[in-house]
């Protein structure tokens, strides 16, 4: 096992990775980094933890979309899923904001 240094939305991470797959993690660490990073320059979701939740609703849906035939994203368009995505976050932005006024 390797160390790598990596930074996501500016915050530096050491992660582990077997030799040989650097490449293969640097590339998800820049594909993340970019997804956060669109989603706090929006400038609608506030805190890390939302930004990540978000962020990996997107890809999860991403993958479902390339990975079944048959899945809840199987018919639909990548404008269509991105709007599922939209609901989902306006769903948790409701759901969450009770508790940042406890805060």
């Amino acid at each position: 096992m390797i160390q790598l240094d990596v930074s996501i939305m500016g915050q530096a991470y050491k992660l582990a990775c077997r030799e040989g797959e650097e490449s293969a993690l640097r590339e998800a660490v820049a594909y993340l980094d970019e997804k956060m990073c669109a989603i706090r320059d929006a400038g609608k979701i506030k805190g890390n933890d939302r930004i990540a939740v978000m962020a990996a609703l997107g890809i999860a849906a991403e993958l479902l979309a390339t990975k079944s035939t048959e899945g809840p994203f199987a018919d639909m368009t990548l404008a269509e899923v991105n709007q599922k995505i939209a609901a989902m976050h306006a769903v948790i932005d409701v759901a969450l904001a009770p508790q940042e006024n406890l805060f």
